[in-house]
């Protein structure tokens, strides 16, 4: 328990819905490797997850503290101070441990347990009529807690029923001890490999948070080999689940998956009533002054289809985005305009290729509204009917309604005419295709330029944000992060395309791509091969690379 949440970081402070838990991974070596103790809970009227394998573990008794003296191998201080808590740290390694011999008879002690004559003492525990210290005090034993790792800190989303805050912690069961079940909490014990606990045959019944840890305890094969991991975690984070409307009914969203940040934003309560999926006609309220409507047009590079968003207020309102010329989506644009109320004043593209502005033809048909965007450098690739009314220039800004102002910004790269727009009162950045979420945009010469699209993401660094609304994808929170992420991943593939260059060069870019893209799948080379030809292009400028025009080959300078 050496290790310790960030010096700068606030005491974790526990929600007021929620109740204090903790957990035990207790890990053992069997036939097919690592396995992991597992229960079945009781059933149990209305309960969602009446019946569910689980790790054993429970609530915090207020007589875990007094427990801190009868405690080997950690103390309240350090143990708080990794958990990230001013006080009572000790408490939840106690209750893991008090917990786990209640549920299946296992007790982590300094000394022989002798778990028959326990047994009186497992149930005391179990009925609240005494506390561990008592325990530890009639038996001379004490809770060994040097072999216990911090493993995971979960908390249960908001909106539902009963919350806990749990602390998962993992360690190698006890040698000499046999597993029973209480048949209360606990009605059958398994010892299970990850795998054949995530084994759909088996049907067990897994909470998502079981779900995710069985699926990183499949990554070791052995108890000690995910012990020796665990004692290496740094900064344990707080992951708490969003309820959501998924693609299969009511569910929960993982702060790694993309709706997360949207739905939190939209949703911070937990009704539960939010779309984790993006379809096409909906309207998606993401404040008063903002709505999305995505596109009917998913596919590999367009993700579930190009966003159109309506920015303004009591009647007017300014679209972004049209997207590809679509009936459907036509017909949902004006009837999500029917919806909400107001007319369009004027169809904003951030840039010019057939999934962004074609759309944007029949819509000012429709609506009588004027197209602003700019002319691209280069027409191949391009709306090449684009006939704007007027081309925005950076730093102008748009009266988009009351309350909506739009600044122009300006950011050639993925395309030369590309341009995000910042909603400066939500400090809310329209991005088209100059940041895309869970992925990276393409850059195709000659109207894409790698370097100008690295100076376009640093200038955004400057920009005061709190959101990126893609062309493609859910809303997008720490912009900041993101944008350095993007501009690391470029630098880094930058670097990958020069030493290939050393190692391989001369070369073609077809020769080139499967040394730079080794981690992108095969099918996926010939769209890497136009981004390879901007970095190397960039390469050319910056004075690192040399290209034979006769051959069309390319070495490093």
């Amino acid at each position: 328990m050496s290790r310790h949440a960030r010096a700068d970081a606030p005491p974790h402070q526990l929600a007021s819905d929620a109740r204090a838990a903790a957990s035990l991974l207790l890990l053992r070596d069997g036939p097919a490797g690592l396995e992991v103790l597992m229960l079945r809970r009781a059933e149990r009227p209305g309960d969602r997850w009446s019946g569910a394998a689980v790790f054993p573990g429970g609530v915090l008794d207020r007589r875990d503290r007094d427990a801190h003296g009868c405690c080997l191998g950690a103390d309240d201080a350090g143990v708080s101070l990794r958990l990230g808590l001013a006080e009572g740290g000790l408490d939840y390694l106690v209750a893991a441990v008090r917990e786990t011999f209640e549920e299946v008879g296992l007790l982590l002690a300094d000394g022989p347990v002798d778990q028959p004559a326990l047994m009186a003492w497992r149930q005391r525990l179990q009925a609240g009529s005494a506390g561990v210290a008592e325990l530890c005090a009639a038996t001379g034993l004490k809770l060994d807690l040097r072999g216990l790792a911090y493993y995971s800190h979960w908390l249960t989303p908001p909106g539902t029923a009963k919350r806990f805050d749990t602390r998962f912690f993992a360690a190698r069961a006890p040698e000499g001890q046999h597993a029973e079940a209480d048949l209360g909490e606990a009605l059958e014990l398994m010892w299970l490999t990850p795998a054949q606990a995530l084994d759909a045959g088996r049907g067990l019944k897994l909470v998502p948070v079981t779900r995710v840890v069985l699926t990183e305890l499949s990554r070791y094969g052995s108890a000690q080999a995910a012990m020796d991991a665990i004692g290496e975690r740094g900064e344990v984070p707080l992951i708490m689940p969003r309820r959501a409307l998924t693609a299969h009914g009511p569910g929960v969203v993982m702060p790694h998956e993309l709706p997360y940040a949207e739905i939190g934003r939209l949703d911070p309560e937990g009704r539960g009533d939010v779309h984790a999926t993006l379809a096409p006609a909906r309207v998606v309220r993401l404040s008063p002054r903002l709505a999305r409507i995505t596109a009917p047009n998913p596919g590999p590079m367009t993700g579930p289809g190009t966003n159109t968003y309506l920015v303004g207020g009591e009647g007017r309102w300014t679209v972004i985005d049209p997207g590809p010329e679509s009936a459907p989506h036509l017909q949902a644009l004006l009837a999500a305009l029917d919806e909400i109320g107001g007319h369009v004043e004027r169809i904003l593209v951030t840039h010019t290729h057939r999934d962004h502005s074609p759309g944007a033809r029949a819509l000012a048909q429709a609506t009588g509204a004027p197209v602003w965007g700019r002319v691209a450098a280069f027409a191949a690739w391009q709306d090449e009917d684009f006939e704007p009314a007027h081309q925005p220039v950076h730093g102008e800004c748009i009266d988009a309604g009351p309350g909506a102002t739009l600044r122009v910004l300006h950011t050639p790269g993925h395309a030369s005419n590309h341009l995000c727009y910042l909603l400066e009162q939500e400090r809310l950045l329209f991005t088209g295709d100059h940041v895309m979420q869970g992925s990276t945009v393409v850059i195709n010469p000659p109207d894409g330029d790698m370097a100008a699209y690295l100076q376009s993401l640093q200038a955004l660094l400057d920009e005061p944000l709190d959101w990126l609304a893609p062309g493609h994808g859910f809303l997008v929170a720490q912009p900041q992060a993101v944008l350095q992420a993007l501009i690391a991943h470029r630098r880094r593939r930058e670097a990958k395309v020069l030493a290939a260059l050393r190692q391989h060069g001369p070369g073609g870019v077809e020769a080139l791509v499967a040394a730079v893209y080794d981690d992108a799948p095969a099918h996926l080379h010939g769209v890497a091969q136009r981004s390879l030809l901007a970095h190397l292009l960039k390469l050319q400028g910056d004075g690192l690379a040399v290209r034979d025009e006769a051959r069309d080959r390319w070495s490093a300078r």
